[in-house]
């Protein structure tokens, strides 16, 4: 801590410097003088902590330092020293933001239980400044393990709307992650110092849905003994990310596009409308415009909520992302279970590429989670992995049987790659061996090798 004295009077001063050395605890560096101009050159030089300042001096008086300091630096706390009780005078120094003022004469008591107070405040927003880096690398942008092409995209595109306040709806099948991208927007947005609320609609009943959100007053139903906030009171200032959106009743939607529209909430059994600032961010796995051609959502609640619109793919159709996510799921799973995986072995990788992940990356965590479990040495073997997988290359449901040989898994994965870079290139051959790394002479050998249709694919 780096404490600042600003006192005219000499005997004054060396008298507070001197109550300054009897204070063992807690450290601090002591730094004084006689006037605010040399004072404001101590400050713009030096990190201070608090600046102790006489209230009546020549020239620049102790209220105007106090000022200049907070225009420098309004964490800077300050105290000012008065000869005398004044309230009036007292009211005019808090009111310009001082910590507060001590009558003189100064005592040492006085001293050292401010800087226990001052101590005790820094050492909280280190502490609350740690929290929030933690919380956003938990959950921001950084934790989101990807490498695809497509998933980059994304974030992308959410990186660059998270500062704003338009609502957002992601897309997508169940485990691909959608409520992890809503945190990292929350955690990007000029919001993250404030609430992040989670509504599930698809966790609650239909009877219970309208309370969740909005709140209710007691005995507005059976069983409401009390009044209730919901989630849009209390995630005033912040944001609400509304999972499974699509399963809110009609009557309710109607509600919801009024709070969105208006910023205005009531109370189930309440007349009173309340206002609320909050940014949605809503979640689904259904097809809302199907829904909405059936009638079962709202037009003008789609597009409230649909400003922005970001779908995330399945993982079968992002596989560059599923080696990094068993990595990072290895490394999690490993220190919870106590076992030192370091990998996976070559057919079992070549496995765990092929399998198409019905329950995307929900599935894949899980399915590395028992294979360490059951794992007898310090690497994923088949043997590990669930008995039976699905494949579904062809979009058809067949059963990947594990007594394959080694040469037909890798041949199969080949494969699946090659047409994969085909297709993404529009069967150009050239630019498809671009996208892996190898040589075009390499690429046309393979694909006559592995017998590959080369249909309609170009030169």
């Amino acid at each position: 801590m780096n404490v600042l004295v600003v006192e005219d009077d000499h005997v004054q001063r060396k008298y507070i410097e001197l109550l300054f050395k009897g204070i063992k605890q807690p450290e601090f560096s002591l730094y004084s003088t006689e006037s605010a101009e040399p004072a404001i050159e101590i400050i713009k030089t030096n990190n201070i902590d608090l600046v102790i300042t006489d209230y009546m001096m020549p020239g620049f008086s102790g209220m105007e330092l106090l000022k200049k300091v907070k225009e420098i630096n309004p964490s800077i706390d300050v105290i000012v020293l008065t000869a005398q009780t004044d309230i009036q005078v007292a009211v005019e120094i808090m009111k310009e933001g001082a910590r507060d003022y001590l009558t003189k004469p100064v005592t040492l008591p006085m001293l050292q239980k401010l800087l226990m107070a001052i101590e005790e405040k820094n050492n909280l927003i280190r502490e609350n400044k740690l929290l929030k880096e933690q919380l956003e690398e938990k959950h921001g942008f950084k934790s989101i393990i990807s490498q695809s092409r497509p998933m980059e995209n994304i974030l992308n595109t959410a990186w660059r709307i998270a500062g704003s306040d338009a609502s957002v709806l992601i897309t997508g099948e169940s485990g691909t992650g959608k409520e992890m991208l809503a945190n990292a927007i929350h955690f990007a947005s000029t919001r993250k110092d404030k609430i992040l609320r989670v509504v599930n609609i698809a966790a609650l009943s239909e009877s219970l849905i309208d309370s969740e959100l909005f709140g209710h007053t007691a005995g507005a139903f059976t069983g409401a003994a009390s009044d209730r906030s919901g989630v849009f009171e209390m995630a005033h200032g912040g944001t609400l990310f509304i999972d499974e959106v699509g399963d809110i009743p009609l009557q309710i939607q109607i509600k919801l596009l009024r709070t969105i529209q208006f910023g205005q909430i009531q109370k189930v059994g309440s007349e009173e409308i309340k206002t609320t600032d909050v940014r949605i961010i809503a979640a689904t796995n259904k097809d809302l415009r199907k829904m909405i051609e059936e009638g079962t959502f709202r037009e003008d609640l789609y597009y409230r909520l649909n400003v922005v619109n970001i779908e995330i793919p399945p993982l079968r159709k992002r596989k560059d992302d599923i080696a990094p996510l068993i990595n990072h799921f290895i490394e999690k799973f490993s220190l919870k279970n106590k076992k030192q995986i370091t990998g996976v072995s070559h057919d079992a990788m070549d496995l765990l590429m092929k399998y198409n992940y019905p329950g995307n990356i929900r599935e894949l965590e899980n399915i590395v989670e028992r294979s360490i479990v059951f794992s007898r040495s310090d690497t994923i073997k088949m043997s590990d992995l669930p008995p039976l997988i699905d494949i579904d290359r062809d979009e058809k449901n067949s059963v990947f049987l594990i007594n394959k040989n080694y040469d037909e898994l890798m041949s199969g994965y080949e494969s699946d790659l090659i047409t994969q870079a085909l297709k993404e290139s529009n069967g150009n051959k050239s630019e498809a061996a671009r996208k892996l790394g190898i040589s075009e002479r390499r690429i046309r050998s393979r694909i006559q090798i592995l017998k590959l249709d080369s249909t309609n694919q170009s030169n």
